[in-house]
């Protein structure tokens, strides 16, 4: 984010726009609408800003720009066709330390005005820090068709109602929740079927049976593999609902960007070779914050069902009587494997596909490898960079054949993408030579030959070294 949004109160203050024709007309009544004390300083006026100054709304400052002109301004807008005239009043603005827009330059701006929808009290701004002001224009049409009139009245009632909420729902959550529920329920259907006295009713209604008592409930989110864009429309919903967010260390920040702003984060990350935050605190964690009465979210790279000790959770959860929910994730052999142009399965080539676990050499012991090692099927393998050289070398031994094709698939989804294509055989060495780190998932099997040729998404994938692998070499 590289500017800070405010909503600034100009009720009764001195603002300037220094420029009277169309462009600073349309400022004008936009500051006049929001109660702004407006002084226009031109050598001459537009028709519109002449009425103005003649209904005594506007107050003229006849001449070229002077930079006192700002003396006593809140804020300044720069709406000459005069590129000399408005870096003038830019520079004499941060002088003076006060915020100044130029129209149409970016550069010489200390603050933007942003694309507006007005449902007052509710008022939304779209700003794309004034790179790109026709898509901000786009966007908030988009929303425009979005934002029905009802969203005014439902303002108004919260407003009229703040306090007798404040008073009869003190606990946070609580309140937060009842007013939720009026935002999506019977008041607002009311609202939005004109029946603004109805509204109300319900409101005051539901007020006096609401709970000050909440019941927290816990929801394992599946976060998807790293691009935001997979979350899911359910997970995105929770995370705007939720009060406190547990959240792996394979969540990406661009994730956690969309959840609520003032959510409690808390990281209890998981990662190999890393810190290790143990299950029986996070465990503790659950149970503290929803016995509190907050909606917890348990945010988990992934799907929280594969390999992400879901069922564990669900299970201490309903052990201590929490109410709990699950919404699945994209995981990350389907989404690695589509960004890597690799289906899973393939009429041709593999008419199955095992997901497997290999984030230690003690959980490689208690698979079936001879199951593992046959052909025309996928093998997926989670967490698997730190045990390649067994995966390989058990494979081999169960008869897996050494020209096997695979895939390493780091940080899949993501910007920084990287596949390593190889053989079985080579699989080690070709890790090694390019310095695989986790997160990357593996996929071997007759279907990962089509990564070179299908490949769509990031960098094309990296071929294996031309080296005689130790395996060869020992055999």
């Amino acid at each position: 984010m590289s500017l800070y949004p405010i909503f600034a109160d100009l009720s009764g203050r001195r603002v300037l726009v220094v420029g009277a024709g169309s462009v600073g007309a349309r400022k004008i009544e936009a500051l006049l609408a929001a109660g702004a004390r407006v002084v226009v300083g031109a050598p001459r006026l537009g028709e519109h800003v002449a009425a103005r100054v003649r209904d005594g709304s506007v107050t003229h400052l006849d001449g070229e720009f002077s930079p006192d002109w700002i003396d006593g301004a809140w804020l300044v807008i720069a709406a000459t066709r005069d590129t000399r005239v408005n870096r003038a009043v830019a520079e004499a603005a941060e002088a003076r330390g006060v915020f100044a827009n130029v129209v149409d330059d970016a550069a010489l701006c200390s603050f933007q005005v942003p694309a507006v929808i007005d449902r007052g009290p509710l008022v939304v701004a779209v700003s794309t820090g004034g790179t790109a002001p026709v898509l901000a224009r786009l966007v908030r049409e988009r929303l425009e068709a979005l934002l029905d009139g009802s969203v005014a009245t439902l303002a108004t009632l919260a407003s009229r109602w703040r306090e007798r909420i404040r008073a009869r729902l003190p606990n946070l959550g609580a309140r937060r929740r009842f007013l939720e529920e009026v935002f999506t329920g019977d008041v607002a259907a009311l609202a939005r079927a004109a029946r603004p006295d109805d509204a109300e009713q319900a409101l005051a209604a539901a007020l006096a049976r609401a709970d000050d008592r909440p019941r927290g409930r816990v929801t394992l989110v599946g976060a998807g593999p790293g691009d935001a864009g997979l979350l899911t429309l359910a997970g995105l919903r929770a995370l705007h609902e939720a009060d406190v967010i547990l959240h792996d260390s394979l969540v990406s920040d661009d994730v956690l960007a969309l959840a609520r702003r003032d959510a409690d984060r808390i990281a209890v990350g998981k990662r190999g070779g890393g810190g290790h935050t143990p299950q029986e605190h996070i465990h503790a964690l659950l149970l503290e914050h929803a016995r509190a009465g907050r909606r917890v979210v348990r945010l988990k790279g992934g799907d929280p069902f594969v390999f992400g000790r879901g069922g564990e959770e669900l299970e201490f959860l309903r052990d201590h009587d929490i109410d709990y929910a699950v919404i699945p994730g994209i995981t990350a052999a389907l989404a690695c494997a589509a960004h890597a142009g690799i289906p899973l399965t393939h009429r041709d080539h593999a008419q199955s596909v095992r997901f497997v676990t290999a984030h230690c050499r003690e959980s490689l012991d208690t698979l079936d490898w001879n199951a593992l090692a046959q052909e025309r099927q996928t093998l997926a393998v989670y967490m698997g960079v730190a045990t390649l050289d067994v995966l390989r070398d058990r494979l081999l031994a169960h008869g897996r054949d050494a020209a096997t094709p695979f895939a390493l698939i780091e940080n899949g989804t993501r910007h920084d993408q990287r596949v390593v294509t190889g053989t079985l055989a080579t699989l080690v060495e070709s890790a090694q030579a390019h310095s695989v780190r986790s997160p990357a998932l593996l996929v071997l099997g007759e279907v990962a030959a089509l990564a070179d040729r299908l490949h769509w998404f990031g960098t094309p994938p990296l071929q294996a070294p031309p080296v005689l692998p130790r395996a060869l070499r020992a055999a």
